[in-house]
C-alpha cells in the first residue's frame, strides 16, 4: 500500500499508542491478588473484555471512566473479592497511569510532519488528557465516546469523525478516501471501519500472545489494507516510501 496517499491517520487509543493492557493489569493486582484463584494475565483481560464490552452497550452515555468503576465491581463480583466504593473509583482513575507502548511518541513526531492526526476512541475527555500528555504530539483533532454518546464499535463514532472531518482540519479538507484508521483492536475499530470503506491499518500489537486480550472476539476476521506489529515499523515504513 502507499501509505503517502492519505492526509490524516486517525488512531484508536489504548491498545495502538497507549498499553492499555499493561495499565489494566497493574492497576486490578490489589483486586487479582485477592481473587484467590490462578488468573492469568489473558483470563483477566479476557473478563475485562467482556464486561467493558457489555456495559458500554447497556450505557453508551457514561463516561469511560465511570464505565470502569463499573467492570472493576463487576471483575469483583465474578472473582468473589469485596470491595469498596472507593476502589471502584480508583480504578476507573487508573486510566492516567497507563503507559504509551515504548514506540509512540517517537513514530508520532515523525508522522505528525506527514500528516493530520487524529484521535477516535472509547474514552473520556479528561482520562485522554492524561494520556495525551504521554503521547508527544498535539492532534488536530480528538473525538471521544464522551463527545458522541457511544462507544465503538458503533457506527455513530464513526460517522461524527467523518462528520468533522469533512468540514476540514487546519483549511484542509479531509475527505474519508484522504484517511487511513490505524487501530490494533479487529473489533472496535476494523469491523466498523470496513462498513464505513475506510482503508485501514492493523497495528497488531499482540502478535506475540494468544486471543485478543482486552478486546472482544470479532468473529470473522475483517478486512485491513496494511499491518505493522508496531508503530515504528509504521514509521519506518514511511519513511522507506517517500525515500523511494
Amino acid at each position: 500500500m502507499d501509505l503517502t496517499q492519505f492526509k490524516a491517520l486517525s488512531f484508536d487509543c489504548y491498545g495502538t499508542l497507549i498499553d492499555w493492557e499493561s495499565g489494566m493489569v497493574a492497576a486490578l493486582t490489589p483486586l487479582t491478588d485477592r481473587a484467590g484463584r490462578e488468573l492469568t494475565r489473558n483470563r483477566i483481560l479476557e473478563a475485562h473484555a467482556f464486561h467493558e464490552s457489555d456495559q458500554q452497550a447497556i450505557t453508551p452515555g457514561k463516561l469511560y471512566r465511570d464505565v470502569l468503576a463499573i467492570v472493576f465491581k463487576r471483575l469483583a463480583e465474578e472473582w468473589g473479592v469485596p470491595v469498596t466504593h472507593e476502589d471502584c473509583v480508583a480504578y476507573g482513575r487508573s486510566v492516567r497511569d497507563w503507559p504509551a507502548f515504548p514506540d509512540t511518541a517517537e513514530a508520532l513526531r515523525y508522522l505528525k510532519q506527514h500528516y493530520k492526526l487524529v484521535i477516535l476512541s472509547n474514552v473520556d475527555n479528561e482520562s485522554f488528557s492524561f494520556s495525551n500528555a504521554r503521547l508527544g504530539v498535539a492532534f488536530d483533532a480528538v473525538v471521544t465516546a464522551e463527545d458522541v454518546g457511544a462507544y465503538k464499535p458503533s457506527d455513530r463514532n464513526f460517522e461524527v469523525m467523518l462528520h468533522r472531518l469533512g468540514r476540514g482540519l487546519g483549511g484542509v479538507a479531509i475527505r474519508k478516501e484522504d484517511i487511513l484508521h490505524t487501530a490494533e483492536s479487529l473489533f472496535h475499530d476494523h469491523k466498523p471501519a470496513n462498513r464505513f470503506g475506510l482503508a485501514s491499518c492493523w497495528i497488531y500489537r499482540r502478535h506475540a500472545d494468544e486471543g485478543f486480550g482486552a478486546t472482544m472476539d470479532p468473529g470473522e476476521t475483517p478486512r485491513y489494507d496494511v499491518r505493522f506489529t508496531s508503530m515504528a515499523d509504521f514509521a519506518e515504513a514511511h519513511r522507506r516510501q517517500v525515500s523511494a
